[in-house]
């Protein structure tokens, strides 16, 4: 099969960055779908694993990223249940095994489901991801009631995939007041879209959430920067809220801050189901499950603003420099 894939760490805009490669069909285990991809989402983890997997040493054999996708059931293993040959499905994947910058993919049907019947392939490749990432951290880490009670949410990074989707699932599911971080006007205008009671500017966080009327918050999203905004972050949880994060950093955090409020740190990795098998795995399915309906209702709408066409290096390499630029509103994706 036709993949995308590459051996060593390098700059995007380096010849070698990603390479076209020629591989063997997937190998099936029981649980396994076998999934005829039809489009992708390019997530900024794409990019950071390009970057540091091989920054020590050179891969053996052509490292195959892409963790959103789309696609057809061509077979099932023996184990499989809930899924026939000829399903569109979709799913966030797994990191311990080759990813979707291919013809073809092997993934457990634990973590995937049917996707929505009403978007086409390449709108939904969008949204598997960021839906999974954003549904965990409201309602598995922060643990935010889904009712009318008054609270608030503040989300650093709003315009992005992943605030972009916690905007909507929010809005549409709780009864939070719902302030998002944006710098720039079409940025604004985004999260307004997405379900944003307020925006405010993070270059200067707190002075803005106040005048915005928040001395403090309840729940506390990071999607941008964590180091950048911990000082900010600890000054406006209220006492006894939670702050969930998805950004990792080198810095030392000063986590004792948060001691005198009673306020909690919650981390979120959308993968940490599937790297170590949890119990609780099949909960992403069954996610993803309810995801598709909620957009089949007209709930929840998908957030593709880029398409990119064809499995290929050379435009998986635009996507990746695209993704780095910073700048990207909303998702990238790449129908095949």
């Amino acid at each position: 099969m036709k993949a995308v894939g590459f051996l060593k760490s390098l700059p995007i805009d380096a010849a070698d960055s990603l390479l076209d490669v020629d591989l063997p069909d997937p190998i099936m285990q029981p649980n396994d779908l076998l999934v005829e991809i039809e489009a992708i989402s390019v997530n900024p983890a794409d990019a950071k694993r390009r970057i540091r997997t091989a920054a020590e040493q050179d891969h053996s054999e052509p490292f195959i990223l892409g963790y959103d996708a789309v696609g057809i059931v061509c077979d099932l293993g023996a184990e499989v249940t809930g899924f026939s040959k000829g399903d569109r499905v979709w799913y966030a994947g797994d990191v311990n095994r080759p990813g979707s910058y291919a013809e073809f993919q092997a993934v457990d049907h634990r973590i995937a489901a049917l996707a929505p019947s009403s978007a086409s392939p390449q709108a939904a490749a969008s949204l598997p991801l960021v839906s999974l990432t954003a549904w965990e951290m409201l309602f598995d880490r922060l643990q935010v009631p889904t009712n009318d009670t008054p609270s608030s949410l503040l989300v650093i990074g709003g315009a992005g995939g992943v605030g972009s989707i916690t905007l909507q699932l929010a809005r549409k599911l709780t009864g939070l007041h719902l302030i998002a971080t944006a710098s720039r006007p079409e940025t604004v205008d985004w999260c307004r879209q997405m379900g944003a009671h307020q925006t405010v500017n993070h270059n200067d966080l707190i002075a803005q959430v106040r005048m915005a009327g928040h001395e403090n918050v309840d729940y506390i999203t990071q999607y941008a920067d964590t180091a950048q905004h911990w000082d900010a972050m600890c000054e406006l949880i209220t006492p006894q809220g939670r702050i969930g994060t998805i950004v990792e950093t080198s810095e030392k955090l000063d986590i004792s801050a948060l001691q005198g409020k009673s306020a909690a740190l919650m981390w979120e990795l959308m993968f940490t189901r599937s790297l170590y098998g949890t119990a609780d795995m099949a909960r992403q399915g069954q996610i993803l499950a309810r995801v598709a309906r909620l957009v089949d209702d007209g709930i929840i709408r998908t957030t593709e603003q880029k398409t990119l066409h064809g499995l290929s290096a050379a435009t998986i390499k635009e996507a990746h420099a695209i993704i780095e630029s910073g700048r990207m509103i909303g998702k990238l994706v790449v129908a095949y």
